[in-house]
């Protein structure tokens, strides 16, 4: 439960910081509360069975670490 509830507050923070423009989508430290927080929900919904979140959370999860990767590629390349 305390992975769940973790994981939700980082996502949800990334996202009230970045609607609020305290955030750039495109910045590190978003990217990786995004990737680290649905990671941390996914891993809950796989441990309960919750097929929905587990795919949601996931999904999310894998898109924001590749997100990460281009941008720290990005950062190498400049």
């Amino acid at each position: 439960m305390f992975m769940q509830i973790a994981g939700s507050l980082a996502v949800l923070a990334a996202f009230i910081l970045a609607r609020t423009g305290k955030m750039d989508p495109n910045s590190v430290p978003y990217l990786l509360l995004n990737a680290f927080g649905s990671a941390a929900v996914a891993a809950d919904a796989l441990g309960s069975a919750a097929w929905g979140v587990l795919m949601l959370e996931g999904t999310w999860s894998v898109v924001s670490f590749v997100g990460l990767a281009q941008e720290l590629a990005k950062r190498r390349a400049r």
